[in-house]
């Protein structure tokens, strides 16, 4: 189960988590940590965001085809204060402010030799059944997927780097650079990310749809070059497409798709130019219907994402310098207690005006 979920020897205060627990069902429960390994650390969890994927398993007990079967401690945006290293970690010391990449990869597969350790089979993934997360007074991680944050980052975020590190690996995955003009399909906090990050990268024009104008409001106030409201409706296509490739005012080099769907996917492919790249980075439905065909005569690339790799010192450098600033898209703010808990996820799953949902623990 990852680093989590046995006893751990020393300390007086109990140790406390987040458990789901059941359907709709969140407990705050004792969460004893095994034995810090030799290339382990103790952190003090002090941030933690709350991803849509919590929500799912909140909602659904799955998300995708993980599905969760037993109580399973929930959250894994975070960071923390290192409490205590392992014999054989030299890179940290206690009081060491740090942001966690949630992942360990087995590093001995073909994808983790290769570099492309997201991919592992073996991963095991902060709050991914059968793994226990992050939302807690403390857990244990190793060493070196925890990353000291630069004096003037602050823990929230650190927090903010799990989810600013799909958009990164998205731009790198689709080549994004000072010549590639960018539309992103939905304003949610992965599009949000994924703008800023495009923009990080060197993108000279960004637009960017949703069907919220709160949303859009949002991406306007953090750099879109422009903003349009689509429809949830398939017929709208053609229309909206002419519409978006208006506002761009010069040809989309890349779309990202941050929602998933029939529809984002299908204006993101007849959108971009021929010869572009389409990145798929939401999942919102398991399977879709859309015109590959027509794309692959204009020689579309289509590519995927998963997670990210080798995304948290980038991410931390672009805080750092201010080239991306985070900070507004945290919305909410709660504590760790059992109504706090409840109402932070209600908030999160209800959407609205939040965007980010953050424990300060």
């Amino acid at each position: 189960m990852g680093k989590g979920g046995m006893s751990r020897e020393g300390g007086d205060e109990e140790n406390m988590a987040a458990w789901l627990v059941g359907l709709n069902t969140l407990k705050i429960q004792p969460f004893t940590l095994p034995p810090l390994g030799p290339y382990d650390v103790r952190v003090s969890m002090k941030a933690v965001g709350i991803c849509g994927s919590d929500v799912h398993y909140l909602k659904t007990l799955r998300c995708a085809h993980f599905v969760v079967k037993e109580p399973m401690v929930i959250g894994h945006e975070c960071a923390g204060i290192i409490e205590e290293v392992g014999s054989e970690v030299k890179t940290l010391v206690p009081g060491d402010r740090v942001a966690l990449e949630p992942g360990i990869s087995c590093w001995r597969c073909d994808h983790c030799k290769e570099g492309r350790y997201n991919l592992c089979p073996d991963m095991k993934f902060f709050a991914t059944p059968p793994v226990h997360g992050s939302l807690a007074n403390q857990v244990v991680h190793p060493a070196d997927l925890c990353f000291k944050l630069p004096d003037n980052v602050s823990l929230e975020e650190g927090a903010m780097c799990e989810p600013l590190s799909v958009g990164v690996h998205a731009c790198r995955r689709a080549n994004v650079g000072p010549e590639t003009n960018v539309l992103v399909m939905g304003a949610g906090p992965i599009g949000l990310v994924t703008m800023l990050a495009a923009r990080a990268f060197g993108a000279p024009r960004i637009v960017i749809v949703d069907v919220d104008d709160h949303r859009l409001s949002v991406a306007k106030d953090l750099g879109a070059d422009d903003i349009m409201k689509v429809s949830t409706d398939m017929k709208d296509i053609p229309e909206e497409v002419v519409l978006i490739q208006k506002a761009m005012a010069t040809e989309i080099d890349v779309s990202f798709d941050c929602a998933g769907f029939n529809k984002t996917m299908s204006t993101a492919l007849d959108a971009t130019r021929s010869g572009g790249k389409v990145c798929l980075v939401g999942m919102g439905h398991n399977e879709m219907t859309v015109p590959l065909t027509p794309a692959a005569a204009r020689e579309v690339d289509v590519v995927g994402i998963f997670r990210y790799k080798n995304t948290w010192p980038l991410c931390l450098e672009f805080l750092r310098s201010g080239k991306i600033d985070v900070k507004p898209l945290i919305t909410h703010r709660f504590g760790f207690s059992q109504k706090e808990v409840e109402d932070a996820f209600e908030t999160s799953a209800r959407g609205g005006n939040a965007i980010k949902v953050m424990f300060n623990l």
